[in-house]
């Protein structure tokens, strides 16, 4: 199907809106050099040397209309205009050189009263593929009616951006223009970048209306009667824990939380496959069938069998499929107001416990702090597991300042009575390199006992360090996992790294002690 986009300045002969799947597939065989075909279906393309986001070079830019909203730093580079208009027309140029060019058009957030027309203008046929999964996919009648798009994506991945332009640090360039309402990509060809575009526009744009942008996932319970959101960094377990067969999936990654409840951002999901296993993560992978795209994966040459154990591109490796794929997932992916809220941390030093219960004071410190590891691949230049601290689970991707969203996270909390938890999805036994990964099935018996009610009653302990309640026992997880400092043989060891923990807490903390609560700072560790 031919369409025009004189509006957006792009007049190459062949532009295809919204083409199927199975005409995408073919265009990646015939055009994109390395794309195939996995022996389950679905469509293995890769990035190129980019293989992770580049948060050094996403640029925001300066425009009266934000200036006094945003959360400028090394989150949120300043742009200046001219600077934008250049990359602007550079990519735009890039379009115009190409034979053939994609457009997909889509929704983000279930939800109609907060729902924004995206228009994706890409080159490659496994961005647009990416992003028909990524994105709300209209109906025919609603595709024939859609007008004009709320925001742009000008993808031009495959060409760089000028190191000569005034704010750039290298050939990679991710700006986003909100009084243009246009979002522009040079030098990298990772398909995140673009999902991750959406998700930074609704982090400016629902606040302003009172809704909480929220990187988490959530599920609800077959009979409707709870919702959960689960909040996390790329490798804490929010996708994989989402895909719980014994509950319904709202959504892996992206939602907002309004006064009526809660909504996905997204129509697809974008699940990390390293080590991916049928056994352990039977809904994953099962979704990767016609249809999917398995980005930067390794697989054999004649069966196309694909070694999600090998990581000589990337631990990175990713794979992305519409949410309908689910069998349990909830459409329209909209849900109540949660019941539970669950803080997944990947604790690299061992010393958290694998679950605790959160006073609101707490639950308010630990979402600014939002303590991780960061997984190596995730992002460019990280090799090894590190700790990191990123604020509401989600900081490369915030917009305004931190205490925005823990506000409205407060807010709805004690509108809605929601029990705050932490739960560890990281190291037992010793630090990373000593100790061992928490098992999957221990984490997933935690999470079901939080949606059974059965750890809301349980007896706790007092943590003597971070002043979490831990709870005694839990159904299906050996008592003596549940106090970490049990596990380690050497326990003056774990008191010193608990306390190098904290203290590692306090000085990210002081950031926004100047903002915070008294009941917030008295969140933090006791030691």
């Amino acid at each position: 199907m031919t369409f025009s986009l004189d509006k957006q300045g792009i007049s190459v002969a062949e532009i295809f809106r919204n083409p199927s799947p199975a005409f995408l597939y073919e265009a990646a065989l015939r055009f994109e050099k390395g794309s195939t075909i996995s022996s389950t279906g679905a469509l293995i393309a890769f990035s190129g040397k980019k293989t992770g986001r580049s948060p050094t070079d996403k640029r925001v830019v300066d425009e009266p209309e934000v200036r006094d909203d945003i959360w400028w730093g090394n989150v949120n580079i300043k742009l200046d205009p001219q600077s934008f208009l250049i990359n602007r027309e550079r990519a735009i140029d890039y379009l115009n050189t190409r034979e053939r060019l994609y457009v997909i058009d889509g929704y983000a957030g279930w939800d109609q009263k907060y729902q924004l027309k995206i228009r994706v203008v890409c080159a490659r046929a496994y961005h647009a593929l990416f992003m028909h999964n990524m994105l709300i996919r209209p109906t025919a009648e609603q595709l024939h009616s859609f007008g004009e798009p709320d925001y742009v994506i000008y993808n031009g991945g495959g060409f760089p951006a000028n190191r000569h332009t005034a704010g750039m640090t290298s050939t990679t360039s991710v700006d986003l223009s909100f009084a243009r309402r246009e979002f522009v990509i040079l030098g990298t060809e990772y398909a995140g970048e673009m999902k991750k575009g959406v998700f930074t526009i609704m982090n400016y744009l629902m606040p302003k209306q009172g809704v909480l942008s929220m990187h988490c996932s959530a599920t609800q319970a077959r009979d409707g009667s709870d919702t959960s959101v689960l909040f996390g960094l790329s490798g804490t377990g929010k996708t994989t824990l989402s895909a719980d067969p014994k509950r319904l999936l709202i959504g892996d990654d992206e939602h907002c939380w309004t006064d009526q409840g809660t909504f996905n951002i997204e129509g697809g999901c974008y699940a990390k496959v390293i080590k991916l296993s049928k056994e352990q993560e039977p809904e994953i992978w099962n979704a990767l069938q016609f249809g999917a795209v398995l980005e930067n994966v390794k697989y054999e040459q004649t069966s196309h069998l694909v070694d999600y154990e090998d990581t000589s591109l990337t631990e990175n490796t990713r794979g992305s499929y519409i949410l309908d794929s689910i069998p349990n997932a909830k459409l329209p992916a909209v849900g109540g107001h949660p019941k539970n809220v669950i803080f997944l941390t990947a604790d690299a030093f061992g010393v958290l416990p694998p679950v605790s219960k959160l006073t609101p004071g707490q639950a308010m410190y630990h979402y600014i702090s939002g303590y991780t590891a960061k997984v190596a691949g995730t992002e460019q230049g990280v090799k090894d597991p590190e700790p990191t601290f990123s604020p509401c689970f989600g900081g490369p991707f915030l917009v305004w300042h931190p205490t925005k969203y823990a506000e409205l996270l407060a807010e709805k909390l004690r509108k809605h009575g929601a029990q705050t938890w932490l739960v560890n999805t990281g190291w037992s036994g010793g630090a990373y390199g000593t100790g061992s990964r928490i098992k999957l099935k221990y984490t997933r018996a935690i999470i079901d006992a939080i949606h059974a009610g059965t750890l809301a009653g349980v007896a706790t302990a007092e943590d003597p360090v971070f002043g979490f309640q831990v709870p005694t026992s839990c159904p299906e997880v050996p008592p003596e996992m549940l106090q970490p400092r049990n596990t380690w043989s050497d326990k003056a060891a774990y008191d010193d790294k608990a306390k190098k923990v904290a203290t590692l807490f306090r000085e990210n903390f002081k950031k926004y002690e100047a903002q915070a609560s008294a009941e917030v700072r008295g969140g933090g560790p006791k030691l």
